[in-house]
């Protein structure tokens, strides 16, 4: 079976993953979420790559999954992984040369309307008990990087799925179409749930990561 790993969003932690990481267990994967260095100003996105590959060591058959931030990040993981699979998970999808600021204007989401309460926009869905608790784990997310261009040469050339939340305040539903299909030329699939989707329906998210894993290795069988 497969290896997940699991990338978290911006001001996020490995913690985030707690739910999804024992139901991708039960059916055989293993998986690896590691807490990136967001604190330290000076990380760059190749610290945070570095970060994830010296947890993830030798092993094989990796599936890379990012989640929103974590999207800037997991194309470059799986291109040093030389990995199976790559998932956009609520994801920002970078292209070469972009910089984190350039890429809400160069989506558009820079005309979308955003609540600008941050937990009812992030985290509507997630029972309240999980909410405070998130909140509790909040870092501070740093980066000069956010200012250079992202450093990716090009898409990974692997299996990709992007996951949209249909219930993402942050990420609307239309927006999110658009930026996968006009970023990756595929369509997404489309699962219940609001921007912490791991965390208001996890089990959704296991579905859609293990029927991904399975598919590949069907390709890969023939």
């Amino acid at each position: 079976m497969a290896v997940f790993v699991l990338i978290h969003g911006g001001g996020s932690s490995a913690w985030d993953w707690h739910l999804v990481k024992p139901l991708l267990e039960a059916s055989g994967h293993d998986v690896i979420a590691v807490d990136l260095p967001i604190e330290d100003v000076n990380a760059g996105l190749e610290d945070y790559t570095h970060t994830v590959t010296a947890a993830v060591g030798d092993a094989q058959h990796t599936i890379v999954v990012g989640h929103s931030l974590g999207g800037f990040t997991a194309p470059l993981v799986c291109d040093e992984l030389q990995s199976d699979g790559l998932v956009y998970l609520a994801g920002m999808i970078p292209t070469t040369g972009e910089t984190f600021g350039d890429w809400w204007t160069n989506t558009g989401h820079d005309r979308e309307t955003i609540d600008p309460d941050p937990q009812a926009t992030f985290f509507n869905g997630v029972p309240e008990a999980l909410v405070h608790q998130a909140l509790d784990k909040e870092r501070d997310q740093q980066g000069a990087w956010m200012a250079r261009p992202w450093p990716g040469q090009r898409h990974p050339n692997v299996p990709t799925k992007a996951i949209l939340c249909r219930d993402d305040r942050f990420f609307p539903a239309s927006f999110m179409r658009r930026q996968v299909q006009q970023r990756l030329g595929i369509e997404p699939l489309e699962i219940p749930g609001g921007h912490y989707v791991a965390l208001s329906n996890p089990d959704a998210v296991a579905a859609a990561l293990n029927d991904f894993a399975q598919r590949i290795a069907q390709t890969k069988g023939k």
